[in-house]
């Protein structure tokens, strides 16, 4: 069954317009790339404007679970402080797939 690494961002609205851009052209194609993953995708919650979802797609729970002990999330979270600070808070959740 797939699995995904899911990432949760609450963003001000201060910050919203540039951390679009910046997740979309930079940090999706950057964490694919570096997790390895089948496929990533993102999107802005219709509930609350302020959250935002990125989803990366693995084949089996034992590939997202190694993303989360990975040396390329340990720079991509360095990454992301480095340009967001205390500004964006994130949580991360790992999903198994279910028939």
């Amino acid at each position: 069954m797939p699995a995904y690494f899911v990432v949760r961002a609450v963003v001000g609205e201060a910050d919203r317009r540039d951390f679009d851009i910046w997740y979309r052209t930079e940090h999706l194609p950057d964490a694919r790339a570096a997790f390895n993953a089948q496929s990533a995708w993102r999107g802005w919650s219709r509930t609350d404007p302020s959250v935002h979802y990125a989803f990366y797609q693995f084949a089996d729970l034992a590939a997202a679970e190694a993303v989360s002990r990975s040396p390329a999330i340990a720079r991509l979270v360095a990454d992301f402080d480095a340009r967001w600070g205390s500004r964006v808070t994130r949580t991360r959740e790992i999903i198994e797939a279910t028939t």
